[in-house]
């Protein structure tokens, strides 16, 4: 191709001459302009090789048929020199000038190419889901659309590293790991690839790399840009759909917390209702029937107020009367609603005489007391006595109960306040449903207070709530 360039470029030159030595006749200048003309587009066409070689084909045709003594190849004379180096400056000229352009057109070229590429990346990027999902796809993509052989990502927030092609291997984890702390793009053109930090702003999200037929530098920037953009999106996506998924929870819990309210309940009182005047009223045989209907009535009214109760907790629904009230008037309260512990008589309350009021809502502090009897009544052993008992400590008024029970175990202890969790050991043999000490540490958080629990096994549970003193009073 290239012996074929230049013999075409020796042709040119010589029909020039020819036809102006034995067709046309023109002055010297003509000819000269002529055949730099004819340098200028061979050099433009095809380069500065065959345009050199067309210079020195001009000069010497010139010398030889125009320039005297005519028919002899003689350069002593100036005119043949300044004819030479014309045509010689204007190939190099030329030529340059017409690789630059080629060399220019060829980046835009390029470049175009790349933002094409770049485009299609973004609009298979425009459907992503969660930032897992969005990565793996985005380092699969990245493959396709630049046609290198290889990518991978390293994702900093969940330190997962994602890979796509069998070259993936050649920059290792270690690698991905450091390029997520240096500051612009490392390309290695012997190992042909390129590494380069993912950031939002200032915030790391990890590094990735591209293995083989590499896109400008630029361009790598542009694709790090684009994924550290469409994870945010991903993320901005995903915390938009929680978010509107808890508004639907939230929706739920009301409606259920409004049904249970009025729909259960209601035929429930009337149920009570119905059953206390019949027992009134019963012959023997039917008293018994009558006596289970009446307490599995009461147990039903307890499991819907509880299933209430925990509905508000976690709607945010309790909506909390503070005011200064006797812990004496509290266990007393809570003891008139539990009659089995009354008629046991095993219960023992301490508090003193001196004892400042609470500030608290009267009815739910009332119901915390009354959870912590129920716990100690249901898990203490049978005939053990149950300590009630209220003391100030460090500007704190702390409400005990404590049981002979079996203990909880240690591993249990974090988990005995969540919602539905009774201990391995008596969740199947106590009737239960195990929302009472989450529904007592809802309403003492709900008061800014605090809720724990002390055991040793075989030794029994202390359960313990804090109420702050009420305005006006403090330690004696």
């Amino acid at each position: 191709m290239k012996v074929l360039r230049f013999a075409a470029s020796m042709a040119i030159i010589a029909a020039i001459l020819l036809l102006y030595h034995t067709a046309l006749t023109v002055n010297n200048t003509t000819v000269a302009l002529t055949l730099l003309l004819a340098v200028l587009g061979i050099s433009a066409r095809w380069g500065l090789a065959e345009a050199t070689v067309a210079s020195v084909a001009a000069a010497l045709g010139f010398n030889v048929l125009f320039l005297p003594p005519i028919g002899t190849l003689t350069i002593q004379d100036p005119q043949n020199w300044i004819a030479l180096g014309a045509f010689l400056v204007t190939a190099v000229t030329a030529s340059q000038l017409s690789a630059r352009a080629r060399r220019r057109a060829a980046e835009a070229e390029a470049r175009r190419g790349e933002i094409e590429r770049l485009y299609a990346l973004v609009q298979s990027m425009m459907l992503s889901g969660n930032a897992r999902k969005t990565i793996r796809e985005f380092v699969h993509t990245v493959v396709q659309v630049f046609g290198c052989r290889a990518a991978a990502m390293y994702y900093r927030p969940t330190g997962e590293f994602f890979r796509s092609g069998p070259e993936s291997s050649v920059v290792t984890d270690h690698e991905l790991l450091t390029a997520a702390e240096i500051e612009g793009v490392i390309v290695d053109a012997e190992r042909e690839l390129a590494l380069a930090p993912v950031r939002l702003g200032l915030r790391p999200l990890g590094s990735m790399t591209m293995v083989g037929r590499l896109p400008s530098e630029q361009m790598v920037g542009a694709i790090v840009n684009l994924i550290s953009l469409t994870i945010e999106r991903a993320r901005a996506i995903d915390e938009a759909s929680q978010a509107e998924a808890a508004r639907q929870s939230h929706l739920l819990k009301t409606a259920l917390l409004d049904s249970l309210a009025h729909d259960i309940k209601t035929p429930l009182t009337s149920i009570k209702a119905a059953v206390t005047s019949l027992l009134g009223n019963s012959a023997a045989s039917e008293h018994e029937l009558l006596t289970i209907i009446d307490e599995e009535t009461d147990r039903l009214n307890r499991l819907a107020a509880e299933v209430i109760e925990m509905a508000r907790v976690e709607a945010g629904k309790l909506h909390l009367e503070k005011r200064p009230v006797a812990v004496h008037e509290l266990i007393v309260g809570a003891l008139a609603e539990l009659p089995a512990a009354i008629q046991s008589g095993l219960v023992r309350v301490d508090v003193p005489d001196d004892l400042p009021a609470a500030e608290a809502d009267h009815d739910f502090a009332l119901q915390v007391i009354k959870h912590f009897l129920e716990n100690a009544l249901k898990y203490g052993a049978e005939g053990s006595p149950i300590d009630i008992s209220a003391h100030l400590n460090g500007g704190k008024i702390v409400i005990g109960v404590v049981d002979r029970g079996p203990g909880i175990e240690e591993n249990e202890r974090a988990r005995i306040f969540e919602k539905f969790y009774r201990g391995r050991r008596h969740r199947f043999d106590t009737k239960g449903t195990g929302m009472g000490l989450a529904i007592a540490k809802g309403i003492v958080e709900a008061h800014g207070e605090r809720i724990w629990v002390e055991s040793e096994p075989n030794q029994g549970s202390a359960f313990y709530f804090t109420l702050a003193v009420g305005p006006g009073d403090g330690a004696e």
